[in-house]
C-alpha cells in the first residue's frame, strides 16, 4: 500500500465540533456562522454532541443533518467529506434495484502475515466496524434507463486497498458487464495494494486491466470515477483506463505521496500537483463533477457512450410450415 502519511498534510479534516460551544443564535441549516442579536458577549447553550460538524476547509458549521442531505458536501465553499460505500450507492442507483454480488467474499491469509496485529484479527477488525466483507461492493443495477454493473470502492475498509478479494470481485463484475453487454461504473478511493498479501495484490492490477480490454473490444463503455484518495496501484490500473475518467472536486490523484515523491526526484512540486483540478488542467482526468451531481452526470455520460452500440434484435416469429 502506497505512503499517505503525508495525506493529513494535503488535506482537509473533518472535524467534529462540541456543540456546548457553539454561539446561541445559529440556526440548524441556515448555512451561515453570523450570530443573532448584535455584539454581545458569546452564551453556551446546553445542546447535545453530535448535531454540528466543522468544515475542515472554510470552517463553516454545519448541521449534521443538513450534512447528510447534502450527501456529505459542504454548501458553503463545496468540500467533499468522506462518505461511506453504502451511502454513495444510495446516491447513485435506482431504489432498490441493487443487486449485490459476491457479497460474502472474504480475504485469506494466505502469507501467515504477522506484525502488531495479525492479518486475520485486521480484517475481523473492519468487517466488525464497517459491515462490509471487504474493501468493495460490486453488483448490477440499474440508473435511469440503463442497466449498469458497479463497483463502490469503501476507504474505511483498510484504506480501500486492493486484495486478492478487490481484484477477483471487480474482474467478476466486469466479466460479468461484457457477457451481458452492460456499461462498467467504477468508484475508486484507495492507498493501493494490500502489503498483507504482497505479490498477491500486486497480481489484481494485471487482472482487473485484462478484463478491461476484454470489455473494451466487445464495444461497451467504461468509466472510471476517482474519489478523495485514489492512488497507488488502483491508480496504476483500472482506475486509470477508463474510456471517460472523471473526479469528485478535491480529490488526491497519485500513485505516490508528495513526501515520497518529493524525496525520490529530489525537486520542488508545484502546489496542488496531485489534485483533480491540477490532472485536468493538464488533460490527465475528462472532468470534475460534484457529489450531487454524479447520477445524473453519469446517466448523461452512459446516454452518449452507448449512442453507437448495436441494439439486441428481436426475436422472429418461427415460420408456419405449409400445410
Amino acid at each position: 500500500m502506497s505512503d499517505l502519511s503525508d495525506f493529513s498534510k494535503t488535506s482537509p479534516q473533518l472535524e467534529t465540533v462540541d456543540v456546548e460551544t457553539i454561539p446561541t443564535g445559529i440556526e440548524p441549516g441556515s448555512g451561515s456562522s453570523k450570530m443573532k442579536g448584535g455584539d454581545g458577549p458569546t452564551r453556551k447553550k446546553n445542546i447535545p454532541k453530535g448535531l454540528w460538524t466543522k468544515c475542515g476547509k472554510c470552517a463553516e458549521l454545519i448541521y449534521d443533518k443538513d450534512l447528510e442531505e447534502n450527501l456529505k458536501t459542504c454548501k458553503s465553499c463545496g468540500y467533499h467529506f468522506p462518505i461511506a460505500a453504502r451511502a454513495r450507492l444510495a446516491s447513485l442507483v435506482d431504489e432498490k434495484s441493487f443487486k449485490e454480488m459476491d457479497g460474502g467474499m472474504s480475504s485469506v491469509d494466505i502469507l501467515k502475515f504477522t506484525g502488531v496485529a495479525s492479518y486475520p484479527s485486521k480484517l475481523e477488525r473492519y468487517q466488525n466496524s464497517t459491515g462490509e466483507s471487504d474493501a468493495v461492493i460490486t453488483g448490477l443495477c440499474k440508473m435511469g434507463p440503463h442497466r449498469v454493473a458497479l463497483g463502490i470502492m469503501d476507504f474505511s475498509f483498510l484504506g480501500g486497498s486492493m486484495g486478492s478479494v478487490v481484484g477477483e470481485k471487480l474482474t467478476r463484475l466486469i466479466e460479468t458487464g461484457t457477457k451481458k453487454k452492460l456499461p462498467v461504473i467504477i468508484v475508486s478511493t484507495s492507498g493501493g495494494a494490500r502489503m498483507y498479501e504482497g505479490m498477491f495484490s500486486l497480481m489484481q492490477m494485471a487482472k482487473t486491466c485484462g478484463a478491461l480490454a476484454y470489455h473494451s473490444e466487445a464495444r461497451l463503455p467504461y468509466i472510471s470515477v476517482l474519489t478523495h484518495p485514489t492512488t497507488a496501484g488502483v491508480m496504476a490500473s483500472f482506475a486509470s483506463v477508463g474510456d471517460l475518467v472523471i473526479a469528485e472536486p478535491g480529490a488526491m490523484i497519485g500513485f505516490a505521496g508528495p513526501r515520497v515523491i518529493k524525496d525520490t526526484t529530489q525537486a520542488e512540486l508545484p502546489p496542488g500537483f496531485q489534485t483533480a483540478e491540477f490532472l485536468l488542467d493538464r488533460g490527465m482526468i475528462d472532468a470534475i463533477v460534484t457529489r450531487n451531481q454524479m447520477r445524473e452526470s453519469l446517466i448523461n455520460y452512459i446516454d452518449y457512450l452507448s449512442a453507437g452500440l448495436a441494439k439486441p434484435k428481436a426475436k422472429r416469429a418461427p415460420r408456419k410450415k405449409a400445410s
